[in-house]
């Protein structure tokens, strides 16, 4: 019997956690590994909250698992303080070079491996398909805590000057508390505007405030997860979240059977998915043209 512990950076009751830890699931029993039958899997549900995540991963490390999964950035830079030893695998994880969490992608090096999330070109995909969707839009804030998601700072600064044909302004709004997102919202709502709702745990655990903030000043709005758009709001883009986890599995198998974390290369999203919600869209007034909705994975009535 093995023992391995999943630290999500999600609340236990977001769609977004429960999809993942479902996809995880199939993908061990897809290896022959099945729960309470040759492994155990343990999971803490952290809601984005860093000093829960920091005690989270003490308890974890002193429980000595065979190995740690470790889903965001705050809790592989907890887990990464907490111990050097324990084999880790990231998934959903931005920028691990960037962030010190791994020495490159073809060689990790040290105990942590895993399958990214987001590099900084998805920042011009979420800004073009908005415009798409709402032409008339001058400004776009993209929405995020500069705590638990420090590399949308620098994803901006390389993604640098927006294309002159986008006709639009590309602000960072970074939010640190509930009040800071109400204020950020209201004040982009002064003219036309929209949002980009970064995939962060902090604006995830927040997601329903945001999308009735922006449902209240009439924004729109795009997100990282489908489940939120299943929720009401108006459109995602992003990798599909629950194939980075299913995929995950492969190398906690591979570990769990001799392989080190520092030889197995960070692996890349593969699947994408567009997801639209035309009631939301109808209710801001907004037309979907038949080019993007031929182009979505998924479109909700």
């Amino acid at each position: 019997m093995r023992r391995i512990v999943f630290l999500h950076g999600l609340a236990e009751n977001d769609p977004e956690a429960q999809a993942r830890t479902v996809a995880f699931r199939q993908g061990l029993a897809a290896l022959g590994w099945t729960e309470n039958r040759n492994i155990q899997i343990e999971h803490r549900f952290s809601a984005g909250d860093v000093a829960q995540i920091q005690s989270y991963a003490t308890e974890l490390v002193t429980s000595a698992p065979d190995l740690i999964v470790a889903s965001s950035t705050p809790v592989l830079a907890a887990l990464k303080q907490a111990t050097r030893d324990i084999p880790i695998v990231f998934s959903v994880v931005n920028d691990p070079v960037g962030q010190g969490f791994v020495a490159s992608l073809a060689r990790p090096g040290g105990n942590i491996t895993g399958f990214t999330f987001v590099e900084f070109t998805m920042v011009g995909k979420w800004l073009e398909m908005l415009k798409e969707l709402a032409p008339d839009v001058r400004r776009v804030a993209l929405l995020f805590n500069p705590q638990t998601a420090p590399y949308y700072d620098g994803y901006l600064r390389e993604f640098g000057a927006v294309p002159a044909a986008l006709a639009a302004e590309l602000l960072a709004a970074p939010v640190r508390d509930e009040a800071e997102i109400e204020a950020a919202v209201a004040a982009l709502a002064r003219e036309p505007a929209g949002l980009i709702v970064a995939p962060d745990p902090f604006i995830n655990v927040r997601h329903r405030l945001i999308m009735q903030l922006a449902e209240r000043h009439r924004l729109p709005a795009i997100y990282g997860f489908r489940h939120y758009v299943t929720e009401g709001a108006l459109m995602s883009y992003g990798p599909d979240t629950a194939d980075i986890v299913r995929r995950s599995a492969s190398y906690v198998d591979r570990i769990l059977k001799g392989d080190k974390p520092a030889d197995l290369p960070i692996q890349q999203p593969t699947k994408f998915e567009l997801v639209i919600n035309l009631k939301s869209a109808k209710a801001l007034g907004l037309a979907v043209s038949a080019m993007l909705l031929a182009r979505a994975d998924e479109v909700i009535e």
